[in-house]
């Protein structure tokens, strides 16, 4: 188990770069082929792991080309840190607002409706302009176990932030150059 650790706190970046991969690649298929159109929070849970791809991508090419023998850097983890942190807060912040824990801002409640550009007039006023439904961030349009895709994307944001941090504060053995 101990190796298992070291090997993951070691190379914490390119297992971040994956797992943000992943998430990003989950949401990209439940909008493509599951019909369900993201929200604005929704989206802007999206840039944390556009976020995370950029530093995770960065670090685990600095380590892998320069043939880092102690791993990719520490600051690396804790700027992921950082960002799954902020991850966390606002799909925390958007899975309470699904709960009517508390009230979500107005820019929440579906599309602006004054955002036409001259393309997209003409396209309407000739009928070819497709029609996307306005989505609100307050609806819930799929769950697992009674917990929404902000909410799952709020324990997996936490617990990609805490293994951020296990991997910035990792023992000295595991940060030591191998003889």
């Amino acid at each position: 188990m101990t190796r298992l650790y070291q090997r993951l706190t070691r190379w914490w970046t390119a297992f971040a770069l994956a797992a943000s991969l992943a998430m990003l690649g989950a949401a990209h298929a439940f909008e493509r082929f599951a019909g369900l159109p993201p929200c604005n929070l929704c989206l802007k849970q999206r840039e944390v792991y556009w976020a995370a791809v950029a530093i995770a991508g960065a670090a685990t090419f600095w380590a892998v080309f320069s043939r880092a023998s102690r791993g990719t850097p520490r600051i690396a983890s804790f700027l992921l840190a950082a960002v799954f942190f902020t991850g966390a807060i606002t799909a925390g912040y958007h899975a309470g607002g699904e709960l009517h824990w508390w009230a979500l801002p107005a820019t929440c409640s579906g599309g602006d409706p004054l955002a036409f550009n001259l393309d997209g007039l003409s396209a309407l006023a000739d009928g070819t302009a497709e029609m996307k439904p306005i989505v609100g961030c307050g609806d819930v349009p799929w769950s697992l176990f009674g917990i929404s895709m902000a909410g799952w994307n709020f324990l997996i944001s936490l617990a990609l932030a805490v293994f951020s941090l296990l991997a910035a504060k990792r023992p000295k053995d595991a940060r030591a150059p191998r003889a």
